[in-house]
């Protein structure tokens, strides 16, 4: 009898990411194939979103076009704490799953489409299955957010902050690095409050009194030998702990800072942690301790009350923190968001308008950014290698949200090594580079 397949669709963050990858090596190591198409698998999983409207229309209409393709779908993810939604537009689903529950999702597997043999452990991959290249992994340290920022309904699906031992993190850190990952890019929904639910207990699983805490976690994994890069990094005073490190050459001098806006009365507002003032002291601060730090971060435009003078705020806040690279939304409202409440809601028109210059406006800031490291010299980390040339980031630049470096005719190196080059121009996103040494 030949072993269940399983079509499997991950939409959403790199937190998803990791869920599903949890879920990819719980179905491999109990024998199951996976289909490459809707068509030829037993059944279908789908990892929702439901961050914005739009990727939760993104996930109705991925798990519609499933529906009519194969017929049998299990739904999990954030989108699937809206099982009633769900419910009443696909009848026909299997199962309906939230957040982060491998199990729920493999009993309803197991109930639709048995493994065939039992689960045989040396059969996986080294570090599980994942999907990402080989040469870098998401690692996840924590789930939930303590925080009740009006824009967002996470804490609703995904519950308040529960961090992993610091013994469980460092463990799996060390199987993806001995599987060949180069890069350990960490993440949660807030990076900066990892272990503030453990109460300072001291984690002796490893040998040594390990602190549930960013700094000592991060110090831990800097410890490894590969690249550690920090994602969802909130401004709290102790980030220069982190700054600390990154200064000393222990994790890349990269975060990722989630702003959302600059505007004082916004961020009152959005109820978002510090204020514009804060931050921008902050980013002034870590750059003189650390001048290679290169910062990204999102901001959120037509939040409801944003007047023409906050969003002149957050354009000066732009211009005078010189941020490296921005991502920024416009505001939709999303069901169960307590900003749908709020007095005010900014035209659609207008709101497009103000994304619009915002952008131009970081383009101009981020291409800047990007002229003053021609001429210099780096290490860069190879993500793909064609017959045209190679495709590197470097310490300042995070996989898929980030530019690239760009290496005309290089070839003889593969994904995953690590080379010397010298930076050779640049335009608004990328950089051109020559290689100097393998």
């Amino acid at each position: 009898m030949n072993a269940p397949t399983v079509g499997f669709v991950s939409l959403g963050c790199a937190k998803a990411t990791v869920d599903s990858e949890r879920i990819l090596t719980q179905l491999k190591a109990e024998g199951y194939g996976f289909s490459a198409n809707y068509e030829h698998a037993d059944l279908v999983v789908v990892n929702t979103c439901g961050f914005i409207e739009s990727a939760v229309d993104e996930s109705l209409d991925v798990i519609s076009q499933a529906l009519g393709a194969n017929g049998r779908v299990i739904v999990t993810g954030c989108l699937g704490v809206k099982a009633g939604l769900l419910k009443k537009k696909f009848p026909n689903l299997l199962a309906i799953t939230g957040p982060q529950d491998c199990d729920a999702v493999m009993a309803a597997v197991h109930a639709e489409a048995p493994p065939v043999h039992e689960p045989f452990y040396h059969l996986l991959p080294p570090g599980g299955v994942k999907l990402t290249p080989r040469h870098y992994a998401y690692l996840k340290i924590a789930e939930g957010c303590n925080h009740k920022c009006t824009f967002c309904i996470i804490p609703t699906m995904r519950g308040r902050l529960v961090s992993r031992a610091p013994s469980d993190v460092l463990g799996e850190a060390k199987s993806l690095v001995d599987a060949g990952v180069r890069e350990l890019l960490v993440v949660s929904q807030d990076t900066s409050a990892y272990g503030v639910d453990q109460r300072g207990r001291a984690d002796l699983a490893t040998g040594r009194a390990l602190r549930p805490h960013i700094t000592d976690l991060a110090q831990a994994l800097g410890e490894l030998g590969v690249w550690v890069r920090l994602h969802y990094v909130y401004p709290y005073p102790h980030v220069d702990e982190l700054v600390e490190l990154m200064a000393s050459g222990i994790i890349l001098p990269y975060l990722d800072v989630p702003f959302q806006h600059a505007s004082p009365r916004i961020l009152r507002l959005m109820k978002r942690p510090a204020s514009g003032e804060d931050n921008l002291a902050r980013v002034h601060a870590w750059r003189e301790r650390c001048p290679s730090l290169a910062i990204r971060s999102t901001f959120i435009v037509g939040f409801p009350g944003e007047t023409d003078t906050d969003f002149q705020e957050l354009l000066n806040f732009l211009r005078q923190a010189q941020l490296d690279r921005v991502g920024c939304f416009i505001y939709s409202p999303v069901t169960g968001a307590r900003a749908n409440d709020l007095p005010e809601p900014v035209d659609s028109g207008l709101a497009q308008a103000r994304f619009d210059e915002l952008m131009e406006v970081q383009a101009e800031i981020s291409h800047s950014r990007l002229r003053q490291r021609v001429g210099r010299e780096c290490e860069v980390l190879i993500d793909e290698v064609t017959e045209a040339g190679a495709v590197a980031r470097s310490a300042s630049e995070s996989p898929e949200v980030d530019g690239v470096i760009h290496l005309p005719g290089v070839t003889g190196i593969q994904p995953g090594d690590f080379v010397k080059v010298e930076i050779t121009a640049c335009d608004t996103h990328d950089l051109t580079a020559s290689l100097i040494e393998v």
